[in-house]
């Protein structure tokens, strides 16, 4: 079932400090709309996920942030979608528009990570993602969190997990602004 499946992803992000308290969202794409966490929900407790149609009225009860996962889906070809608040990658968000990781998973999979503006559940910050999100698989928003994306909430999950590792590398040896 899928709010199984979206705790055991919340339970991962939290096992890595990854979000805290009830921080953070995800979502899948359904038929005709995305299946999204409530807001104000724990992540690794987070219950059954709220359906926001393509179009329309937004259920009160789904995340605050449903505007970047809605276009996001517009715009990019992914299926899931996780907004996480990984400490050094919000940290890094304020001295660079780039992160560029130096170890060799981050070189792989997310060579570079754009660092974008926008306030939480605005539109700016729905434009501002859901833009980088069509040339790379996570984004940093200035002082706020990563929103990664995949073919599942798994693919997302590692993304969200491998900008936060390379960010922390890149802050441990001192190498943010020259990487």
């Amino acid at each position: 079932m899928l709010d199984r499946e979206f705790e055991r992803i919340g339970q991962r992000l939290f096992a890595e400090h990854l979000v805290g308290g009830s921080f953070g969202n995800m979502s899948v794409l359904g038929e005709g709309g995305f299946f999204i966490t409530r807001s104000g929900s724990y992540l690794d407790a987070c219950g059954a996920p709220v359906f926001v149609p393509d179009e329309g009225a937004v259920p009160e009860e789904a995340s605050s942030e449903y505007r970047v996962h809605r276009e996001v889906y517009r715009r990019t070809r992914a299926r899931a979608l996780v907004h996480a608040h990984p400490v050094h990658a919000v940290a890094a968000s304020f001295d660079t528009d780039t992160i560029r990781p130096v170890d060799s998973e981050g070189q792989m999979l997310c060579p570079a990570i754009p660092v974008v503006g926008g306030s939480p559940g605005s539109d700016a910050i729905a434009a501002n993602v859901a833009a980088a999100l069509a040339g790379a698989p996570v984004v940093v928003v200035r002082g706020h969190g990563t929103f990664a994306v995949g073919k599942t909430l798994d693919e997302a999950y590692l993304y969200t997990s491998v900008a936060e590792y390379a960010t922390r590398i890149l802050l441990l040896s001192g190498r943010l602004g020259g990487a």
